[in-house]
């Protein structure tokens, strides 16, 4: 659904939304705290987080689907929300919309559906314009078809269409993946980011799948309890989380604790530096399993206070290794480790452990 902005407002800036300092509130609990956002035209950003941490609150108030209570909201530097602004509707809005339910009118043809929102188009330019998405999310085949006929991932792709045919500046996209098995899921959202780039529509996604956001998003803002943790690039998040939440949002960690000494931290697979730490403060070790390369011993299987293998899995495209590490001064821990390809040394295999520590992050202990 989609419909046109016709307020004149204008902030300072330039970006294609922006939300600030958010406020929102059911029923006296406060889901969404004080948040900043912006998403510039072209870009993808991805609302990422854990259920009721209030991405999606905060996307139904950019589409105005909720009215605001607190802060302000621009769309394309337009004030359409916020404090001495009116709250501009959903209708009123440049905005296109696709949730984990497709939502097709089941009376209406695939080439129908799309064609419904163009009604500001002469009819051959409606038709040209539906064919033309419908083509490049590969539902041509599709158009004389009605939505009953189709499986769920088909239907996605028509309700995309569907939201881009008005050429929205702003597009936004409520989990409209998670419904789809694993194999459609990786194919319908490549499409969609193809699609997304070549318009050029100003994208905001939610969801609550990690890898899906690192895949979509030109940037994430990760949120928890109705705050955003950190807004960055993929690889800023992944490789340099600012709150132990960021880390382990992304996948399994080894978590590990010690007392900072000369800068320092001793673990059993080695000493962690620890920058921005008092001086015997206590320190929280966060590695992740790739971030342990393993090397076979030749040493007698069980050899006494040497790391070993406890358990070895094939996961497929990784093996996962179950280790017993032991470091200096009778320091120990279980610990897993995450290798490419099949990798299965036996129960009891003695190893070297060695440390990738851009894969390691120190913060402090907290209680």
């Amino acid at each position: 659904m989609t419909a046109t902005l016709k307020v004149t407002s204008a902030v300072p800036g330039s970006s294609a939304l922006t939300l600030h300092n958010v406020r929102h509130a059911y029923d006296g609990h406060t889901v969404v705290k004080g948040v900043d956002l912006s998403v510039a035209p072209g870009e993808v950003v991805c609302l990422l987080g854990p259920s009721g941490c209030g991405k999606t609150t905060l996307l139904r108030i950019a589409a105005g689907l909720e009215v605001l209570q607190e802060g302000s909201v621009s769309l394309e530097d337009i004030y359409i929300a916020g404090q001495g602004h009116r709250h501009v509707p959903p209708e009123k809005r440049n905005v296109g919309l696709a949730f984990q339910d497709s939502a097709l009118f089941p009376h209406l043809t695939v080439l129908e559906n799309v064609i419904f929102g163009l009604k500001h188009l002469a009819a051959r330019e409606r038709r040209e314009r539906a064919a033309q998405l419908l083509e490049q999310l590969g539902m041509a085949a599709y158009m004389d078809v009605y939505p009953h006929m189709l499986s769920g991932g088909q239907q996605q792709r028509v309700a995309l269409a569907r939201a881009l045919a008005p050429s929205p500046r702003l597009m936004l996209l409520d989990e409209p993946f998670s419904s789809l098995d694993a194999r459609l899921r990786d194919r319908i959202r490549d499409d969609t980011l193809h699609v997304l780039k070549k318009v050029g529509a100003a994208t905001l996604l939610v969801t609550h799948d990690p890898e899906e956001a690192m895949f979509m998003a030109d940037r994430i803002a990760l949120m928890r309890d109705g705050r955003i943790v950190q807004t960055g690039t993929p690889r800023e998040l992944y490789c340099a989380p600012q709150d132990p939440f960021v880390v382990t949002f992304f996948g399994d960690v080894n978590e590990l604790q010690g007392k900072v000494h000369n800068g320092a931290v001793n673990t059993p697979v080695g000493r962690v530096p620890a920058p921005g730490l008092a001086e015997g403060s206590d320190a929280q070790i966060m590695i992740r399993p790739e971030a342990l390369r393993i090397v076979e011993r030749d040493l007698p299987a069980g050899e006494h206070g040497h790391s070993h293998v406890v358990m070895a899995k094939l996961l497929g495209r990784t093996s996962l290794l179950h280790l017993c590490a032991h470091g200096e001064n009778g320091l120990e821990a279980h610990l897993h480790a995450r290798v490419p390809g099949v990798f299965l040394p036996a129960e009891g295999q003695p190893v070297d452990i060695h440390l990738d520590l851009s894969q390691v992050f120190v913060f402090p202990l907290t209680a």
